[in-house]
Order: C-alpha cells, then structure tokens, then sequence
C-alpha cells in the first residue's frame, strides 16, 4: 500500500462523506448496525470510523447506558465525524491507530469497523488488537469490499483514468480498497490473530448516483485516488474525471445510474 493510500486531507473528507458515503457506503453501514445491536453490546469500539456513516447509524442503536468509542487514524476525517454527529453522551472520539490501540485488554463487547481492515500495513497486527481489547464472548464485526471486478464504478474509473496515464496508471482503488478480498487468506489471518469462530458472508448491493458524473466524482475527487492523480498531475485531475463520467455513462446509460457493489461481511470471535 502506498503511504499516499491513508492521506484523506484537504477536501477529500467533504467529498467522500457527501458523495461517496451515500454512494457506496450507506447501505452497508445499516447492515453493520443491526449486526452489532444484535449483540446487545454494554460497549462498543468502532476503528477506521471515517467520517462516522456507522457511527450515525449504530448510535441510535445502542442502549442508553452503552459505552461507545469511535477512533480513526486520520485526523480530518475524525473532525468531519465529530461535526456530522449529534451530540451523545455516550460517544467518546479519539483518534487511534487500529494496530496499536490505546485501551485496556477485554475493554469492550465489540470491535466494529467498516471498509478499514484494507487499509491496515498489518492485517495481522489490527486483528490481534481488535481480539486483545475484546472481553470473552466478544465479537469483531468488520466489511471489506470484494475484488474490483465485483464493483462496477470502482472497475471503470479505474479503467478510465487509466487511459489518462497510460504509463504510469494510478491503481489505488485496485490496490488497497479492493485489493484485500481473498475469503480463505481473510480466516488465516483471523485465526493467526486468535479468533476461532469465523463467519464470513458475501453480499451484494447496488450503488446509486444521481448522474455518471457524480459518481466519477466521487471516485477521483473523494478518495486517495486524487493524491495519485494530482501527484501525476494536478492540472489532469478535471480531465481524469471527464474520463471517468464518460466511461460511467457508456455502461450505464444518462442521468441517474447504478450498480453492483460486493463485499465480503466478517463476525470473528474466540
């Protein structure tokens, strides 16, 4: 993984919390709150929160005694989260690297975390961190996406931009979000980390965009993808867009469009 892989600074938390939240991410951050509700959980630890589109969804929730704290690495994106959440006296904020948690062993009921494991440097290390901050019987509940082709969006702009650097393609959507989806290689490393009891489900939905061009702007403008593209090129970054919303639109028609997204949906305990 690049180290341009974790920088989500400038407006990109804007971007990605406006666009890309309700294009990809939604959807799977309500199927993650009924999951972790569904433990009764007294106290929850949500890592890689982002910009809290789990943490708007799972608050409501929880019981009001519930103790809840949400960390990310990245401070920007944390502070974004901060001003999109309510206030609840139940959340505590701290940023916090997922490999080397500031908390006590058996500290919390669940571990939760959305679309971050692929951005751990040690899967290894996160999920030995995540099963050392767990009390017995508590579970780590977590989401990563499926490979590339399984996504459309992801695919074609990557396709897309592609042909605006043709010797050097910009590859971050390929290389971490969607480069960690190996189902068996996702058990090994769970297991090395102490889980014993893996559950692992693949599902499918459907992303939605008001118009190809939102979509491709989500993408190129909302995630890392630009630091790659501007580290290129800055002034290429309009012409990498245009690229993508014009590869959207082929594939999926004018005005508003939509399509497949997987991802794989992990309950580890032991």
């Amino acid at each position: 993984m690049a180290e341009s892989d974790k920088v989500f600074a400038g407006s990109i938390p804007k971007l990605y919390d406006t666009l890309m939240v309700p294009l990809i991410f939604e959807a799977y951050a309500a199927d993650l709150a009924v999951l972790v509700a569904a433990f009764s959980p007294g106290s929850v630890l949500e890592t890689a929160a982002g910009s809290g589109v789990v943490t708007r969804a799972l608050a409501p929730k929880l019981s009001a005694d519930a103790r809840y704290v949400v960390t990310d690495l990245n401070p920007s994106m944390l502070d974004y989260a901060v001003g999109r959440q309510g206030a609840d006296s139940r959340i505590e904020w701290r940023q916090a690297d997922a490999l080397d948690l500031p908390f006590e062993d058996a500290s919390f009921d669940v571990v939760c975390c959305q679309f971050g494991a692929m951005f751990f440097p040690d899967k290894v290390a996160g999920y030995r961190e995540a099963h050392r901050v767990l009390r017995p019987g508590g579970r780590f509940v977590f989401s990563v996406w499926d490979r590339i082709e399984e996504n459309a969006f992801a695919d074609e702009v990557t396709s897309a931009v592609a042909t605006v650097f043709p010797h050097d393609p910009p590859r971050f959507l390929a290389r971490t979000p969607h480069g960690y989806h190996d189902v068996a290689l996702i058990r090994e490393e769970l297991r090395r980390a102490g889980f014993t009891d893996i559950s692992i489900e693949t599902r499918e939905r459907v992303s939605r965009a008001p118009s190809a061009r939102d979509a491709a702007t989500a993408y190129c403008q909302g995630t890392p993808l630009r630091n790659e593209i501007e580290a290129r090129d800055a002034g290429l970054l309009q012409l990498a867009t245009d690229r993508a919303t014009e590869a959207i639109a082929r594939c999926h028609g004018e005005g508003a469009v939509a399509g497949k997204i997987q991802a794989h949906v992990v309950v580890a305990a032991g």
